[in-house]
């Protein structure tokens, strides 16, 4: 198998992505952290909100509500994943829609909660692989997060 073919390429960044919300929705905050090892996750503006394993815990621990099931109740389904390779297939930058759902019985029905813009980077060395190198996250529509982030994201939302 040659990693830097395309078709392989786009099933290893497609499973990182698809590990990201296996991970979230299994409230693994440390599996999580572990794909940025050797990358960052930026806010809506651009700025670094946290950098490798510790920075991306960190923001995840502070943000994140976990349940007594020890997960956050939610589901994350990516979609609409548009991949353009750099020349050398060493790098690839991916944009992606992200709905989150969740349900909390017995009196939070199933629903969306919130949608999401990615737009990730991603490079491919012989030592890792394909990795993570950023996320930027932009939330798009709100629903009821009070269930699932501990903060107001309406106060840090982009103009």
């Amino acid at each position: 198998m040659n990693a830097l073919d395309p078709a392989h390429a786009r099933t290893a960044i497609e499973n990182l992505m698809f590990t990201y919300a296996e991970r979230m929705d299994a409230g693994d905050l440390d599996g999580v952290a572990a794909l940025f090892e050797h990358g960052r996750i930026l806010d809506a503006e651009g700025k670094v909100q946290g950098e490798g394993v510790d920075g991306v815990r960190a923001i995840y621990e502070a943000a994140t509500k976990i349940h007594a099931d020890g997960t956050p109740m939610t589901q994350h389904v990516t979609s609409n994943l548009i991949l353009e390779f750099a020349e050398d297939m060493r790098s690839a930058a991916v944009r992606s829609r992200c709905t989150v759902m969740q349900a909390l019985p017995p009196d939070f029905p199933l629903q969306p909660i919130i949608t999401n813009y990615y737009e990730d980077r991603f490079a491919y060395d012989e030592a890792r692989g394909w990795h993570f190198v950023e996320r930027k996250m932009i939330p798009k529509l709100l629903g009821d997060l009070s269930r699932h982030l501990k903060y107001d994201i309406s106060q840090v939302m982009p103009d």
